[in-house]
């Protein structure tokens, strides 16, 4: 029987491997696997490389895993903001490599890892520092960069309701690189607040089917005093 239901965020993180590519999801905070990413940290897992949108906001989440050290490399759109300064200190002290890239080119070789696309063109950062040492092409009298997939070890993606055979679907913009990333990783990781039995989720609203995903956490969501809805800190039994 089929069942891709991890009993703690720690279970799905075992075999993350040191010198692993990682895939964060997330548009800033939008759709971040915040769970997973402290996670992450708890494991130890150190050498890596993680691509995300940004470079991580005030000194949580993503921003905390960079503060351990153990990310060589960022490859990402946004690495500076008001409060990322945990990459900035790092940066400017040689402690961290930064890949900056355009941030639909960053969607798009994201997606060809997944599709199985070796390369592709691409006007976008022609005649810009972006593009030095990149071949590039003149094709209809326009100018092109060649772009190479983005890989992934191991993708981090939060997403809203899952089953045990893995499909997922998703919250509004919290959606974002999620899909993507999962098709393009060998280790799928989601984080949901609700796991349904097989069968009730529509299949039209699957947005990320369970052949992409190898394990889903379960995590609570209590009730704020002005009736809204927030994540536990305190992950949910999956039992």
């Amino acid at each position: 029987m089929i069942n891709k239901i991890a009993l703690s965020v720690a279970d799905a993180l075992a075999d993350v491997k040191d010198g692993a590519t990682v895939l964060i999801g997330g548009f800033g905070t939008a759709g971040n696997p915040t769970e997973l990413i402290d996670g992450l940290i708890a494991q130890g897992a150190k050498d890596l490389t993680v691509v995300n949108n940004n470079a991580g906001n005030g000194e949580a989440g993503l921003a905390a895993l960079l503060k351990t050290g153990r990310v060589r490399k960022i490859i990402c759109s946004f690495p500076r903001q008001a409060d990322s300064q945990v990459f900035d200190g790092l940066y400017r002290s040689g402690s961290i490599e930064l890949e900056l890239v355009p941030q639909g080119n960053l969607a798009e070789r994201i997606r060809a890892a997944g599709a199985g696309i070796g390369a592709f063109f691409c006007p976008t950062a022609y005649g810009t520092e972006l593009a030095k040492g990149k071949e590039t092409r003149e094709i209809n009298g326009k100018h092109y960069v060649l772009e190479y997939p983005i890989y992934g070890d191991v993708a981090l993606i939060k997403a809203e309701q899952g089953d045990r055979w893995g499909n997922l679907t998703y919250r509004m913009s919290a959606r974002n690189f999620g899909p993507v990333m999962a098709m393009a990783s060998r280790h799928t990781v989601a984080t949901v607040h609700e796991i349904v039995e097989l069968g009730v989720l529509d299949p039209e609203s699957i947005v990320t089917p369970g052949i992409h995903v190898r394990q889903v956490v379960r995590i609570a969501r209590v009730a704020t005093q002005a009736g809204g809805i927030k994540k536990n800190a305190k992950l949910a039994s999956c039992a």
